[in-house]
């Protein structure tokens, strides 16, 4: 999928956990069939999964995980509307094999949201008390800043460069409208706010009533402007949901705007970069840039 990804067959996978951790050297180890596009993963047994980065650039966000997943998840799965999140139990180490750390988390149940049978109106619901939950969340220090959360102006170039890839399939000078838009809404004046960063259906568990079952992969995890959040709306949700997730959310029309501009960021670049290497995804693409475009802007 990457030019740099490293490969992470089982049988080195089971050599890692048996060295490292042999209190788990009988559980059984399977192939998590979907492996999204950073991360290798491997169920361990009944409870737990092992996750290794394929690429250098991802042991950041592995290790931003570590430190901040076991603080954020008392505040996101408890009481009414709680939404489990990974919960780390354990750090892997480096070996002549394996360049870098890996981690054990705890296995979430759910179906992810590109196979599952999904209510909209119930997963609107759902992610909009998560994010408010989420974004209420106060914790001394802040994550290392990333992709996501900045201004949307610092996206301006890299967006700009990938429209051009996009004319075989897309109204280029639309996207582009767009996209100018999105950058003229008011900038985020208040203060920073806690988000996932990439609340896309890769990262969304399903449950068996259609609702929201799990949040995972956290490592975009960051504070900053909460319409980085938002891009859920158009890529996660369909035109029939997206009003009730913002009337719950209470979002104003700047932020709107400016989620709206993270959805089409997001779409711009995986279309062409994901057209031959991950399709499902760069159709999930197509879907999120079409619901863009189809919407009139205000």
């Amino acid at each position: 999928m990457h030019a740099d990804e490293l490969d992470v067959p089982q049988a080195l996978v089971r050599r890692l956990v048996d060295a490292q951790f042999p209190q788990w050297a009988g559980e059984p180890l399977v192939r998590v069939p979907t492996w999204g596009t950073d991360n290798a993963m491997y169920r361990l047994g009944r409870e737990l999964v092992v996750r290794l980065p394929r690429r250098a650039g991802t042991v950041g966000a592995l290790r931003k995980e570590l430190t901040w997943l076991p603080r954020l998840a008392p505040h996101l799965a408890a009481g009414e509307h709680g939404i489990p999140v990974p919960v780390p139990v354990a750090s892997g180490s480096p070996d002549d094999a394996y360049p870098w750390d890996w981690a054990v988390y705890r296995w979430l149940d759910g179906t992810p949201a590109l196979g599952a049978s999904i209510d909209y109106q119930r997963l609107a619901v759902d992610l909009a008390c998560f994010v408010a939950r989420l974004q209420a969340v106060e914790l001394r220090g802040t994550p290392p800043s990333g992709s996501r959360g900045v201004p949307l102006a610092e996206l301006d170039e890299p967006v700009r460069a990938r429209i051009p890839d996009l004319g075989d399939e897309f109204d280029t000078a639309q996207v582009t409208a767009a996209w100018e838009h999105a950058l003229a809404a008011p900038a985020w004046a208040g203060p920073p706010v806690w988000m996932h960063g990439d609340l896309m259906p890769t990262n969304l568990l399903i449950d068996r009533a259609g609702g929201l079952a799990g949040v995972v992969d956290w490592g975009t995890c960051t504070t900053g402007d909460p319409a980085c959040e938002s891009l859920l709306a158009w890529m996660s949700l369909d035109a029939g949901s997206r009003s009730a997730y913002r009337t719950l959310l209470r979002v104003d029309d700047a932020t709107w705007a400016r989620a709206r501009g993270w959805a089409l960021s997001c779409a711009v670049q995986a279309v062409p970069y994901y057209r031959e290497t991950y399709p499902v995804f760069a159709d999930l693409a197509r879907r999120t840039l079409a619901a863009v475009l189809a919407e009139d802007l205000e």
